[in-house]
């Protein structure tokens, strides 16, 4: 019995050091990633997938992955509102354009800001994507943010943009939305 006491004693006496000694705390300064998703529903109000966004050093990459599409080629666009109002999506308003330009990449006056290169959907009515949008941020308080007062929701279209008649590159309907969070 002496010997377990005397054993706890000389532990306590080699740990005590340590029982009162406060952790160091140490400053992380890394910038935080600047993610965004956006949840992708159709016309019916059905989910068909999502488009996650990463503020990147060359511009925000777009990732998706969506599903139940019609097969052929769909323009997509970044909106003013972030408001998905089903079937027709209007309250997402028109194209985010905080430059005031013409719609399209083609377009000698364009293009507007959330202009973003068509997609493809397969027979099966997939699609996925990942590309880097240069032309808008994910930080608050920039000019061209999709965070602005009002939010942004990307829109897909039923037809493929012509990437140079303004305001919507001949897209038609649209088809699905998201508001982007």
């Amino acid at each position: 019995m002496k010997k377990q006491i005397l054993l706890a004693s000389v532990v306590i006496i080699l740990s005590g050091c340590n029982l009162f000694k406060k952790e160091e705390v140490v400053p992380v300064n890394a910038p935080e990633t600047l993610t965004a998703k956006a949840v992708m529903h159709n016309t019916k109000g059905e989910l068909i997938g999502e488009v996650i966004f990463t503020e990147k050093d060359e511009g925000v990459e777009l990732a998706a992955v969506l599903n139940g599409l019609p097969q052929g080629e769909h323009g997509i666009h970044i909106h003013e509102t972030g408001k998905c109002d089903a079937p027709k999506f209007e309250l997402a308003g028109a194209h985010f354009n905080p430059t005031n330009k013409k719609h399209g990449i083609e377009n000698a006056e364009g293009p507007h800001v959330g202009d973003l290169p068509n997609l493809t959907a397969a027979e099966d009515g997939s699609v996925q994507l990942n590309f880097i949008a240069t032309n808008f941020t994910l930080k608050k308080g920039e000019s061209n943010s999709l965070f602005d007062s009002d939010g942004s929701a990307v829109v897909i279209h039923e037809k493929a943009d012509d990437y140079k008649t303004d305001p919507s590159g001949n897209s038609g309907a649209r088809i699905a939305c998201g508001v982007i969070e």
